[in-house]
């Protein structure tokens, strides 16, 4: 039975523009880039080994790699640390003094959270300049309208403490001039929430920011100090008008495809809002930005005199995941896997060293309210040159070269589609069979192009992506996995069915 939850449209308007509650950790259980290909021996070595877990729950979660470990800092001042993206540990949460990334916060911000009506922080983005030191990108938001501040504190350490540097940006100044001279306007400027700062591969400076409101905004920024440079007001737009539901902007460049991927959240964050996670690509970091089918996202938004219209952006952006929940198959092993919802708010990271990409976001769960948790999942390249998100968490899986013989099989089978809604995407069972048909709850063809690659025709699209062995958290084993898209933007998972051993 899928779940249906209806939209609460009171919590909607307390939570537009901004980001979610911290809540303490649940029990556990509740092609191109995808790293050096092993041998099978080595592969099956690995893939034998029971990965450990170790939760945090941070909300929004944006990540800096610092000598081997990996922090991710989110809302309400909280942060974590792992070096495996397996095994997390908390190091800092809520807005108040005595937190040790600014100890001092009551004071030290009181001219943001005054601005804003807050007394706490929404997502914030850390990053080392030149200068060495750490630079954390706070802001602060009313939460029920764009009443927004955005400054910029230093570090020597990224761990803190943090010291003010001052605003840069504000919004929400009804009936005002703005940052760029005219008239405040909500369904036109942004809110200065979200921001995501980052060095494009020619070394120059760049924040990306925004949240409903008017949409998703660059700024190019002064590497020396911080700041933007002057005079560019908000910056350029890069989609979004109107509150239209689109938030939480990061950027990532791939140096396989020398394409920048914008990754957004679409929805509402809390449980019955839908949050989804999408992508758009450009070869430049300002843009334009465009999806699968080819779409200018930077035409994308709600028609004037709209608010929250979901079905108007709906179509557009790469959607990578959403709600979903693999149940329970006959003969399947103990229980259900995989079980998000309303994903998002994601940040990204590109290991150099062994040419994998993972997703890094939140997530809430099916029956279990507000409560959330980071999660990792590895992403690999498809042959269009679009992100393709591994189907299970990442348990230190490599991808392997695969035969056809070894991926035939019975798997649940969930499709994303791109709709934004609280409904639960349920799997359901198909089979890949040994003579490249599929049957079941789908019918098609399926055929393995080369190690991993996965061609996948399913009722008129084809699904491109790769096939993977990951460890499955619901049956407690490793199974075969697939993951692709179709020329749509539309992503589909499989996960194999696997008797209990």
């Amino acid at each position: 039975m899928k779940l249906k939850i209806a939209i609460g449209w009171t919590v909607m308007l307390l939570l537009a523009s901004c980001s979610g509650q911290a809540v303490t950790g649940l029990p556990e259980g509740a092609a191109k880039g995808g790293g050096k290909v092993q041998t099978e021996t080595g592969k099956q070595a690995a893939a034998d080994e029971v990965p450990n877990f170790k939760n945090a729950s941070v909300h929004d979660p944006s990540v800096i790699k610092v000598d081997d470990t990996y922090y991710v800092f989110g809302s309400h001042l909280a942060a974590a640390k792992t070096t495996d993206f397996m095994n997390w540990t908390e190091i800092a949460s809520g807005v108040h003094d005595g937190n040790p990334l600014i100890p001092n916060v009551t004071t030290e911000l009181a001219e943001t959270l005054e601005w804003a009506q807050s007394n706490t922080l929404w997502a914030p983005d850390v990053i080392q300049l030149p200068d060495g030191r750490f630079y954390m990108y706070y802001n602060a938001c009313k939460g029920d309208s764009p009443l927004s501040a955005m400054g910029v504190a230093v570090a020597d350490q990224v761990g803190g403490p943090y010291k003010n540097l001052g605003i840069m940006l504000k919004s929400g100044m009804w009936g005002q001039p703005s940052e760029d001279g005219t008239v405040y306007d909500a369904t036109v400027h942004p809110n200065v929430v979200d921001p995501h700062v980052f060095f494009d591969k020619e070394e120059k400076l760049w924040m990306v920011y925004g949240s409903y409101s008017g949409g998703i905004y660059i700024l190019q920024m002064d590497p020396e100090t911080g700041f933007p440079y002057p005079d560019q007001g908000y910056g350029k737009k890069l989609l979004g008008a109107n509150h239209s539901r689109i938030e939480g902007p990061y950027m990532l460049y791939s140096p396989d495809t020398d394409y920048y991927y914008l990754f957004l959240s679409y929805g509402g964050l809390d449980a019955t809002g839908g949050y989804n996670i999408r992508v758009v690509r450009s070869k430049t970091p300002d843009g334009p930005f465009v999806d699968a089918e080819g779409h200018d996202m930077t035409r994308v938004g709600g028609p004037a005199g709209t608010f929250f219209d979901d079905e108007a952006i709906a179509p557009y952006g790469v959607k990578l995941m959403g709600n979903v929940e693999f149940g329970s198959a006959e003969g399947d092993a103990l229980a259900a896997g995989t079980a998000y919802v309303s994903p998002g708010h994601n940040s990204a990271y590109y290991d150099e060293a062994t040419g994998r990409y993972f997703l890094i976001f939140h997530t809430r769960f099916p029956n279990l309210g507000e409560r959330h948790e980071v999660r990792v999942h590895q992403m690999f390249m498809n042959e269009q040159g679009w992100p393709v998100v591994a189907p299970h968490r990442y348990s230190g899986e490599t991808i392997g070269s695969y035969n056809a013989a070894e991926l035939a099989g019975d798997y649940k089978f969930v499709r994303h589609g791109k709709d934004i809604t609280a409904e639960v995407k349920e799997s359901s069972l198909i089979r890949l069979d040994d003579n490249g048909k599929v049957t079941g709850s789908e019918e098609g063809t399926w055929r393995l192009t080369g190690g991993h690659e996965l061609e996948l025709a399913l009722s008129g699209s084809v699904y491109r992506g790769v096939f993977l062995r990951q460890w499955d958290g619901g049956t407690l084993q490793h199974v075969m996995v697939f993951t692709a898209l179709s020329g749509a933007g539309e992503a589909v998972w499989g996960s194999r069915i696997t008797a209990k051993e």
